[in-house]
C-alpha cells in the first residue's frame, strides 16, 4: 500500500470512477459530496412506492467503460425495445409507426421495413451510415472533419421525412436540443452505441449504478467544499483536508467556481414529469417497452415511455409509471396542461385524470457539445488540481466514467505510480 491520500470532490459517476481507479492502485481516497447521497445527476427517489429517476435516463450496456466497472448481473438491467413507436398524423388520424432493429426485435421487422419514415433509398443510406459508425473505432471517428449532426445526417442521405419523423425527434431527446447543432463526433458515437447495445435501466432504478460504484469507498456526504488547492480541500464550516492530490469531479458550474480558469460549457436543460395513469397498464402503447416519439411534433414533449413495461419494479404491483420529457425548464400549470394534451395524442387515451407523481426541472442536465468538439479535454489544470466530469469527455454516462479514469491516471502518473496509459475515449449518451 502507498502512504498517499487523495481527495475527490464530488460523488457523481466521474468522482466515484476516479476513486475506484485510485484505490485499485493502493491509494487511500476520501470522497467529499455536498448532497445527501451519491450519484450526482444520476439519482432515484422513491415516492409512494414509485421509483423516479431524476430526469428520464437510460443506460446502454454497450458502454465499454461501464462494462469494465459495473456488475451488470447485480444491476439486473431491464432492456427497452431497440426502436421506437413513432406517432404521426395520417389523413387527420393518429397512426403508430414501429421502427426497430430487426436483429433484436424480429416481430417488428415487417413494420420497420414498410414504415413510411422516408424514401427507401434514404432509409438505406442512413442505415449504412449507422453501421459504418459501429465498425469504426472512436479514434477513427474523431479524426473525421467535425460538422453539426444535422449536416452529417443530410450528407449521409437522410431525406426530410426521415429527419422530421424519426431522427430529429429521437436525437433531440439524446442531445437535449432540437436544432441538431451538436457535434457529429458525438452523433457518431451515439449511433455506434445503439447499433451495438440496447438501452436499459437497472431493475430498481438508475441510483443502483452510483450505489454500486460507491461500495467500499470512503464517501462523506453533506460536505460542502468552499475551496481547493493542489494539496488541500477546505470544507465549509468544517475541516481542511490535506492530500497528495485533489480531483474536482463536480458539475461544470461548481468546477468553474472551485478552479479559476475552468469554463463551464453551455447547459442543455430538460423537464421530466412522472405520471400514474388511471387506465390499465396494457392499454398503454400496446404493452410495448418502447420509446414513444412524435413524428408530427404536435406538442412540447420530446419523448415519453411506459417505464414499467420494461422494469415493473419501478411501480407498485399492478401499476404503471410513465415518464414524459420536454426540452427546457417548464414549471407552470400551462406547461403541465400542454403535456397532458400531448400525452393524450401520443398514447391515444384520455389523460386529464392522470396523477402527477413528481416533476423534475433540470437546468443543467447536459453540457452542450457544439462544433468544433474535442472528445477529450485536459484533466490537469494550471492550478495543480485535477478535474473530471462528462464536460471533460462526452455528455454521457460513458463520458463521465471515462473522465474519472483519465483524471485518476493523470494523477497516478504525476505521483510516480505505474498505471496503464489512458485508452482512447469511447464516450457516448445517453441520456
Amino acid at each position: 500500500m502507498f502512504a498517499m491520500t487523495v481527495v475527490v470532490v464530488g460523488a457523481g459517476l466521474s468522482g466515484l470512477a476516479a476513486a475506484r481507479h485510485l484505490t485499485q492502485h493502493g491509494v487511500e481516497v476520501m470522497v467529499l459530496e455536498s448532497a445527501d447521497a451519491v450519484g450526482g445527476r444520476v439519482r432515484t427517489d422513491i415516492v409512494d412506492g414509485y421509483r423516479l429517476d431524476r430526469g428520464f435516463q437510460l443506460y446502454n450496456p454497450a458502454y465499454p467503460e461501464g462494462a469494465r466497472l459495473l456488475d451488470y448481473e447485480a444491476l439486473d438491467l431491464k432492456p427497452f425495445i431497440a426502436g421506437a413507436r413513432i406517432i404521426i398524423s395520417q389523413g387527420g388520424h393518429r397512426q403508430v409507426i414501429r421502427v426497430a432493429d430487426p436483429r433484436r426485435q424480429p416481430s417488428w421487422a415487417v413494420p420497420s421495413l414498410t414504415a413510411r419514415i422516408g424514401s427507401p433509398l434514404s432509409t438505406a443510406r442512413f442505415g449504412a451510415y449507422a453501421v459504418s459508425r459501429a465498425v469504426r473505432s472512436p479514434a477513427a471517428l474523431s479524426g473525421e472533419p467535425d460538422i453539426t449532426a444535422e449536416d452529417a445526417l443530410r450528407r449521409a442521405g437522410a431525406d426530410r421525412t426521415l429527419m422530421e419523423r424519426v431522427l430529429r425527434p429521437f436525437l433531440s431527446g439524446v442531445f437535449l436540443e432540437s436544432d441538431l447543432t451538436t457535434s457529429r463526433r458525438f452523433l457518431d458515437l451515439v449511433l455506434k452505441s445503439f447499433v451495438q447495445g440496447t438501452p436499459s435501466v437497472p431493475a430498481l432504478g438508475m441510483q443502483r449504478i452510483p450505489d454500486q460504484l460507491a461500495r467500499g469507498l470512503d464517501v462523506r456526504l453533506d460536505q460542502q467544499v468552499a475551496s481547493v488547492s493542489a494539496h488541500s480541500v477546505d470544507v465549509t464550516g468544517g475541516d481542511v483536508h490535506s492530500a497528495e492530490g485533489v480531483i474536482v469531479a463536480t458539475d461544470p458550474t461548481t468546477a468553474a467556481r472551485l478552479i479559476p480558469g475552468v469554463r463551464a460549457p453551455a447547459a442543455r436543460s430538460v423537464t421530466t414529469w412522472y405520471y400514474r395513469p388511471t387506465c390499465a397498464p396494457d392499454e398503454l402503447a400496446d404493452g410495448e417497452a418502447a420509446l414513444i416519439l412524435d413524428g408530427a411534433r404536435r406538442g412540447p414533449l420530446v419523448n415519453t415511455v411506459v417505464l414499467t413495461h420494461a422494469a415493473p419494479d419501478y411501480a407498485p404491483a399492478g401499476s404503471a409509471l410513465i415518464a414524459a420529457s420536454a426540452l427546457g425548464v417548464r414549471d407552470t400549470p400551462a406547461h403541465e396542461s400542454a403535456v397532458r394534451d400531448h400525452l393524450a395524442w401520443l398514447y391515444g387515451v384520455p389523460t386529464r385524470d392522470w396523477d402527477v407523481i413528481a416533476r423534475y426541472a433540470i437546468p443543467y442536465a447536459l453540457p452542450a457539445m457544439p462544433v468544433p468538439f474535442d472528445l477529450q479535454r485536459p484533466t490537469r489544470t494550471s492550478r495543480g488540481v485535477y478535474i473530471a466530469g462528462d464536460h471533460r469527455d462526452t455528455s454521457s454516462i460513458q463520458g463521465a466514467l471515462v473522465s474519472g479514469r483519465r483524471a485518476a491516471q493523470a494523477l497516478l502518473s504525476d505521483l510516480g505510480i505505474a498505471a496503464p496509459n489512458p485508452a482512447p475515449s469511447e464516450s457516448l449518451e445517453a441520456s
